[in-house]
């Protein structure tokens, strides 16, 4: 059984230069991440996802309330 598809035209095209294998993955895998990111944008109009406070990851890199007047008020909820 033969194959009758024709070879797909290449994605990227070499105009000057002579890049080695490693320069050329590095320019196909920044190719693919900005085609992915482009494709899972949509329209530009979705709002990003608004994360609760509690699971924030920065609330972790805070340091903890000190002992003393007030303390309290700043234990309960990350980022106040």
């Amino acid at each position: 059984m033969t194959d009758d598809r024709s070879p797909a035209p290449p994605l990227l095209r070499v105009v000057r230069g002579e890049p080695d294998d490693t320069e050329l993955a590095a320019l196909a895998a920044v190719v693919a991440g900005l085609a992915s990111a482009a494709s899972t944008a949509g329209n530009g109009d979705q709002r990003p996802v608004r994360r609760s406070r509690w699971g924030d990851p920065a609330a972790r890199m805070r340091p903890l309330p000190r002992p003393g007047e007030g303390a309290w008020r700043y234990s309960h909820l990350p980022g106040t």
